[in-house]
């Protein structure tokens, strides 16, 4: 941590010496003061929550690094709070209660999908939604479907694993496959949306940079009462073939202006995997800003 800010951190029993610049020691102590009230709370911190905090105050000695565990979505199937861990997911968090469309937009293990599927879930818990339907672009744009085995669960069980994984990690497993069974929880290849009108649900569309922009707009017009539709995406994985447009990017510039829309731009100090998975993101986008 200390180097982070760059000082120097001494500690003799309970007591902790923070030498250096005035700056980098107000940011340290204030990092510090915020993992020792999670933990007097009871909270067990792991290293991951201790480098994003330190990284936003990095990124900006002003955040109230406290309020980003202000808000907590419950708990997950392991007794752990599911909370935002950087100013972005909190913006995010703060659009999912607020907007009726959103888009969270941005590179890979920045939570924007595990995030909203425990929204969602949270919902569900609260009867603000009767039912959480689950969709993504399966086979490039086409949703070629038929060739594979199985039923229509199992055909699409590969491309929706991400979620399925955020969904055993907030509830157990078999609460989650009667959930399943009782259509509380639907999955549906984004081809069998269209006609549909969903009403009373958190309806979570995964991968949209790959959706044609036709199918982007078939999706958002599914939009029924008392429901929320999110949308995630990371702009830089488009797997399209070249000559057809992202509809995630399409729609970006369509719809972003309007008022029941929320848009969150996720970076790479949002990464909340390990810590090398931001540099990666860091070092893409320089090594693509160079070949463009």
């Amino acid at each position: 941590m200390g180097k982070a800010f760059g000082v120097e951190i001494q500690q003799r029993g309970s007591a902790v010496r923070i030498l250096g610049p005035a700056a980098g020691a107000v940011s340290a102590a204030r990092a510090l003061r915020a993992l020792a009230d999670r933990v007097d709370r009871g909270h067990v911190l792991d290293s991951v929550e201790v480098h994003h905090v330190i990284r936003a105050l990095v990124a900006d000695p002003t955040t109230d690094v406290a309020s980003l565990f202000d808000e907590q979505l419950g708990m997950n199937a392991e007794g752990r709070a599911v909370s935002p861990r950087t100013p972005n997911q909190r913006r995010y968090l703060a659009a999912l209660r607020t907007q009726d469309v959103v888009f969270g937009v941005g590179p890979a293990g920045t939570g924007k999908t595990y995030l909203a599927v425990a929204a969602a879930v949270a919902a569900l818990r609260r009867g603000e939604a009767k039912r959480i339907i689950l969709t993504r672009p399966a086979v490039e744009a086409g949703e070629k479907l038929g060739f594979l085995p199985g039923d229509l669960s199992e055909k699409v069980d590969p491309y929706l694993r991400p979620l399925f994984d955020a969904l055993h990690d907030l509830m157990p497993v078999d609460r989650v496959q009667k959930m399943f069974e009782k259509r509380v929880i639907e999955v549906a290849p984004l081809a069998f949306m269209r006609g549909r009108t969903l009403s009373n649900a958190w309806v979570l569309l995964d991968e949209g940079q790959n959706t044609t922009r036709e199918q982007m707009k078939m999706f958002l017009t599914r939009l029924g009462h008392q429901s929320k539709m999110v949308v995630t995406g990371d702009p830089s994985q488009i797997d399209l073939p070249r000559h057809v447009g992202s509809g995630l990017l399409h729609a970006l510039d369509v719809v972003a202006d309007l008022p029941t829309v929320g848009v969150v731009r996720f970076t790479s100090a949002d990464v909340v995997r390990h810590p090398v998975v931001a540099e990666i993101v860091d070092a893409y986008a320089r090594f693509e800003g160079k070949a463009t």
